[in-house]
C-alpha cells in the first residue's frame, strides 16, 4: 500500500484544534503521513508542534461583522495566505485535506480546490460558523456533529459523524482521581467545568450552593485561571483547580454528574464518556448563540439537562444536580444508544473513502 499524505488545518480556538489531535493516533496507525497548516500566531502552533507533526504557518485574516480598521487590511492577508497555502500544497502533494474550521482553514480549503485536492470539512456546532459556510462550496465532503445540522448543509456531500474525541480521554482512572482529589467513595462526585477560561457566573453559583451540594456530593471544581477562592481551600469534600490537562481523563472518569458550559468539543467528550450533565450555555449576549443550540440538542436527545444563565441560582443548581444524579441511568442509556459517540472512526471512514475515490481504488 502506498503511503497516503494528509494535511490537517484549523485554528483560532482549542475547539478547532483538539479534534484534529484526536485523529492523529488513528491516522498514524493507518500509515498516513501528516502535516499541518495553521496560523503563525494561533494556539494551534504550540498544540500541534507538541504532537510532533510538521507545522507550516501562513498569513490569515478574519471576516468581521463589525466595524474595525483591520477589515481594510485583512482581505489582503487572506489573499497572501491563499498563495502561501497553494504553494505549500503543491510541495506536500497530499491526497486529502481535513479542515476543522477557524479562519485559517478558509484559504487552505480554497487552495486545495485550486490544486484539485479533495477537502473534508468538519463542523462542530449546531449551525455552521462563518468560515465553514464560506468554505463548503469548495469541499468534497462535510462532516457534522448534531443531527439537526443536516438542514443547513448540502445533502449530497454531508455526513453525520459526531465529534472526534481524544482517545486518551477515555482511559482515565477513578482510583488515580480519588488520590488527586483526596475523595473516598462514600459520596458521588460532581465535576464542574466552566470552559477554558472559567466562568465567574458558574463559579459564584457553585460556591454559594456549596453547603447544600456537599450534603450529597464531593465537588471537583475546575474554575479557571486566577479564579481560585483561597478561603475555601480547607473545605472538606471540595477541590478547586485553575486548569487541568493530564489529570482531566481521571477526573472525568470519577465524575457521576458534570456541570459544564456547552461548547461542542466538551459536550461530545461527555457523550463519549456517557456522563450525565447539566449544561449552562453562554448567553446570546456573550456569543452567537451556538452554545444554546448545542445544549438544547443534547437535551432533546436525552443526554443532558439545560439551565440558562438567567435562571442559574444556588437553589436551581442544587435541585438540577440532584435530579440528574437520581435519574442518571436514563441519561446513560440514551447516550449508549447514540450513533455519534465514536466520532474518530466515523470521520476516518469519510477520509478513507475520499482518498480511495481520488486514487481510483
Amino acid at each position: 500500500m502506498h503511503l497516503q499524505r494528509i494535511v490537517l488545518t484549523g485554528g483560532g480556538t482549542a475547539g478547532h484544534v483538539m479534534p484534529n489531535i484526536a485523529l492523529l493516533p488513528v491516522l498514524r496507525n493507518r500509515g498516513y503521513e501528516i502535516c499541518y497548516i495553521g496560523s503563525a500566531t494561533g494556539l494551534e502552533r504550540e498544540l500541534i508542534t507538541r504532537e510532533g507533526v510538521p507545522y507550516y504557518a501562513i498569513n490569515t485574516g478574519k471576516f468581521r461583522r463589525y466595524l474595525d480598521l483591520r477589515n481594510l487590511t485583512d482581505p489582503f492577508r487572506v489573499i497572501h495566505g491563499l498563495g502561501q497555502a497553494a504553494a505549500l500544497l503543491r510541495k506536500i502533494k497530499p491526497h486529502v485535506l481535513f479542515a476543522k474550521g477557524g479562519f485559517v482553514s478558509g484559504p487552505v480549503i480554497v487552495a486545495a480546490w485550486l490544486n484539485r485536492i479533495p477537502a473534508v470539512i468538519h463542523e462542530s456546532d449546531f449551525t455552521p460558523g462563518l468560515a465553514n459556510r464560506m468554505s463548503i462550496p469548495f469541499a468534497s465532503r462535510v462532516c457534522y456533529s448534531f443531527p439537526e445540522t443536516a438542514e443547513f448543509l448540502p445533502a449530497h456531500k454531508s455526513v453525520l459523524t459526531g465529534m472526534p474525541v481524544r482517545p486518551d480521554l477515555l482511559k482515565g482512572s477513578q482510583s488515580r482521581a480519588r488520590q488527586i482529589c483526596g475523595f473516598d467513595d462514600l459520596k458521588p462526585v460532581l465535576l464542574v467545568i466552566g470552559g477554558s477560561t472559567g466562568s465567574q457566573t458558574i463559579n459564584t453559583a457553585v460556591r454559594s450552593a456549596l453547603p447544600r451540594l456537599l450534603e450529597r456530593f464531593y465537588v471537583c471544581h475546575i474554575c479557571g485561571k486566577g479564579r481560585i477562592d483561597h478561603s475555601l481551600e480547607s473545605v472538606r469534600g471540595y477541590r478547586q483547580y485553575e486548569f487541568v490537562s493530564e489529570e482531566l481523563p481521571d477526573l472525568m472518569a470519577l465524575a457521576d454528574v458534570v456541570v459544564s458550559r456547552s461548547g461542542a468539543t466538551t459536550i461530545f467528550e461527555l457523550l463519549a464518556l456517557k456522563k450525565p450533565s447539566l449544561l449552562i450555555p453562554l448567553s446570546r449576549r456573550a456569543s452567537r448563540g451556538d452554545q444554546i443550540l448545542n445544549a438544547m440538542s443534547f437535551k432533546r436527545q436525552g443526554f443532558s439537562e439545560v439551565l440558562f444563565e438567567e435562571d442559574l441560582t444556588a437553589e436551581s443548581l442544587v435541585d438540577w444536580a440532584v435530579r440528574i444524579y437520581t435519574n442518571r441511568k436514563a441519561y446513560i442509556q440514551s447516550m449508549s444508544l447514540s450513533q455519534t459517540r465514536d466520532g474518530v472512526e466515523s470521520v476516518m471512514r469519510v477520509i478513507d473513502e475520499v482518498v480511495k475515490t481520488r486514487s481510483g481504488m
